[in-house]
């Protein structure tokens, strides 16, 4: 009887272990509320293509917000930045030194959405705030959910 309570034992700590939550976001991928906090507190140069970000406005959650800017200090992403909140597209992006966006994008290093291209996902250089070092990307594409 000893030996089936341990056994009752471990199995439940390791479900635990095991079922433990975690971030909903990837290091590089803001939530809604770090893209809004970023937007509040930057003092970068912020241009807005379409309508500003709204997480009121009934169905947000199905849009994606992405930031691209041209310049990346340190670990710090600013300078001149695009701010584009929309569903499915192709984004020019010249010049982008640095992207952060709610929901994963790809950038690529030819216009058009062209050429080599990365997910934000998977970020070789990770920056603070959810941002990604994006070296000679020239546009950003995303779909819908």
């Amino acid at each position: 009887m000893q030996l089936s309570a341990i056994f009752v034992s471990i199995a439940a700590l390791a479900t635990a272990a095991f079922a433990s939550p975690v971030s909903g976001t990837s290091g590089a991928i803001m939530s809604e509320a770090e893209f809004a906090h970023w937007l509040a507190t930057t003092d970068a140069d912020l241009t807005f293509i379409g309508e500003r970000p709204n997480p009121l406005k009934p169905r947000s959650a199905q849009s994606t917000s992405v930031t691209y800017c041209t310049k990346r200090v340190g670990s710090l992403c600013g300078g001149s930045c695009n701010v584009y909140s929309g569903g499915a597209t192709c984004l020019a992006a010249p010049n982008t030194a640095c992207v952060g966006a709610t929901h994963d994008v790809a950038f690529c290093d030819k216009t058009g959405c062209d050429g080599n291209c990365a997910l934000l996902s998977t970020c070789g250089a990770p920056m603070g705030n959810g941002f990604c070092a994006t070296p000679g990307a020239q546009s950003i594409i995303f779909s819908t959910l």
